[in-house]
């Protein structure tokens, strides 16, 4: 990851360019306001006849039209299918209602899905392409920071279990991915909170100066500056850098995960709730667990967790367990959960965690008791 949000990428006058350079499956992500404008001519470009777009009865309203008109002026034949909003409609039965409407579309290996909304969406849409005659294209509009910063870049698709979160999936890499920034002008001030929760995790992973930069720019982000645009593309460069050099998470591409094992777990307790807890909320109370473990086992200093404890809170972000709506279970409950992480192996936990800000890594076979006199520190604190 570099480190410095300095234009190093190809910049337009519409748009920053971020390569994923991946051989045969490489793509740019496109990053800049009003990109949803030429969305037709620029997903034309890649070859195909037909598109089907994908979108929830949130977003599907204020663009699902104006993409269609889009791509049918640039010459693809066009329909759209529209899911119901959160993290429910991430199921086997939204997967099915998808990968029907695909095939009624008549879409074909060369043709595309075009996944227009947030995470759920961009996961969902991806693993239908993924599935649907064993592989089709598919090209991500992300809508939200979250998924424009995050779950949008580097083919991780897929849907939620009763055992866990994202655990039946595929990799399949999108052909293009569209970031309109300006699209977050609309967006609930919850769930920019929510994405800049991954934002910030990429200067914590490994990149001391971006989260410095962070900590100094976080307004202009939220206020829609330049300073958007730069976080976003900074962002997915972090990500794509990593992805290139391990597109299947076999080795340092769990680096990205930092807090999502403590936060997928709080996800599932509050059974994929998002009056309670959203993704990205889950994340920024990891985040600070995270840090906090790496203090309590003597990997870093307590001040650390405090600096990160303090910049998400000053964001209005949840950091601590007793911030979860309803509860956040019990210490039993917990590791439950975390048992289902993907990143379990030989039954033994695998945690990302860090010896200072910007110096995670990955540490496996971390002792369940060790876990447990954290968690239950935490919960005691509360």
């Amino acid at each position: 990851m570099s480190s410095v949000p300095a234009q190093t990428s190809t910049a337009t006058a519409s748009a920053i360019t971020v390569p994923v350079s991946l051989g045969d499956r490489a793509y740019d992500i496109l990053v800049g306001r009003g990109l949803i404008e030429t969305a037709g001519s620029r997903i034309a470009a890649l070859g195909a006849r037909a598109a089907a777009i994908v979108t929830d009865e949130h977003v599907g309203p204020l663009y699902a039209k104006a993409v269609s008109h889009s791509l049918e002026a640039s010459g693809l034949r066009t329909s759209v299918v529209t899911l119901p909003p959160g993290e429910a409609t991430k199921s086997y039965a939204g997967l099915e209602r998808v990968c029907d409407a695909v095939l009624e579309a008549k879409i074909e290996r060369g043709d595309l899905v075009v996944a227009l909304g947030g995470g759920v969406i961009g996961d969902l849409a991806g693993f239908a392409a993924a599935a649907v005659r064993r592989g089709v294209r598919f090209v991500q509009v992300p809508t939200t920071l979250l998924s424009q910063v995050d779950s949008s870049v580097g083919g991780k698709t897929g849907i939620n279990s009763r055992h866990g979160k994202n655990l039946v999936g595929a990799f399949h890499q999108p052909s293009l991915v569209l970031a309109d920034t300006s699209l977050l002008d609309t967006l609930p001030a919850r769930e920019m909170r929510a994405g800049y929760a991954e934002v910030a995790k990429y200067g914590l992973i490994d990149d001391v100066r971006f989260f410095a930069w962070c900590e100094a720019n976080w307004k202009g982000i939220f206020d829609g500056g330049p300073e958007r645009d730069e976080a976003v593309a900074q962002s997915c460069r972090a990500k794509a850098a990593v992805v290139v050099r391990d597109e299947h998470e076999t080795g340092d591409r769990a680096l990205l995960n930092l807090g999502h094992t403590f936060g997928h777990a709080l996800e599932r307790i509050t059974r994929y709730d998002s009056t309670r807890l959203v993704h990205g909320e889950g994340v920024a109370i990891g985040l600070t667990l995270a840090f906090r473990f790496s203090a309590a086992l003597g990997l870093c200093q307590l001040s650390d967790a405090e600096r990160v404890e303090s910049h998400l809170k000053s964001v209005g972000l949840p950091t601590r367990l007793s911030h979860v709506p309803g509860g956040c279970g019990t210490v039993d409950e917990l590791l439950d959960a975390m048992a289902q992480d993907k990143k379990v192996k030989g039954g033994s936990l695998t945690f990302i965690l860090a010896r200072g800000i910007g110096q995670s890594f990955i540490a496996p076979g971390i002792e369940a008791e060790k876990v447990r006199t954290f968690l239950t520190s935490e919960i005691d604190a509360s």
